[in-house]
């Protein structure tokens, strides 16, 4: 998708709506269900990034909204809480170039920046799209230690979000 985004960029943001849906759906096996990414963070960021840069044509761009509108109405994929680890564009490059994983070697900091610009307008500005849910932020431009005692610092109201406090 990096090397081909015009093609392959409906292909597999396609994809990810559907695996996000099954993760959405399926079972609670605990009173938590943590994931990395959600199936509003696929739509809102990566489909709305692959539409601004011209690497969507508008007619799948519709056809997506249109699928995630009606999952959105039909099927709950709520979300309690959103735990933002907002992180510099230059942080997260390094952090890509230290991974060395083999699929990311060729993600510009470009890339990076406007992925960053649209989770800001996102979660921060809320001027991209409705957040319906609280937003816990937490600066993350720190080590694994800073990172480890911050998560212990936010860990109450991360596992339980009816008790938060430091939510916009």
């Amino acid at each position: 998708m990096y090397q081909d985004a015009s093609r392959w960029g409906i292909t597999l943001q396609t994809y990810i709506q559907l695996t996000m849906l099954q993760q959405h759906t399926r079972p609670m096996i605990s009173s938590v269900r943590m994931m990395e990414r959600s199936i509003h963070s696929a739509k809102y960021i990566f489909v709305e990034n692959l539409y601004r840069s011209g690497k969507m044509p508008e007619v799948d761009y519709v056809v997506l909204t249109e699928w995630f509108d009606w999952i959105k109405n039909n099927t709950d994929v709520s979300v309690d809480l959103i735990v933002y680890l907002q992180t510099s564009p230059e942080v997260c490059y390094e952090r890509l170039k230290r991974r060395c994983r083999e699929e990311e070697k060729i993600i510009p900091l470009e890339y990076l920046e406007a992925i960053h610009l649209l989770y800001e307008e996102w979660l921060i500005k809320r001027t991209l799209f409705k957040v319906s849910c609280p937003v816990l932020v937490i600066g993350a431009d720190h080590d694994m230690q800073k990172m480890i005692q911050k998560y212990e610092e936010n860990r109450d109201q991360i596992l339980n979000p009816y008790n938060l406090q430091h939510c916009l």
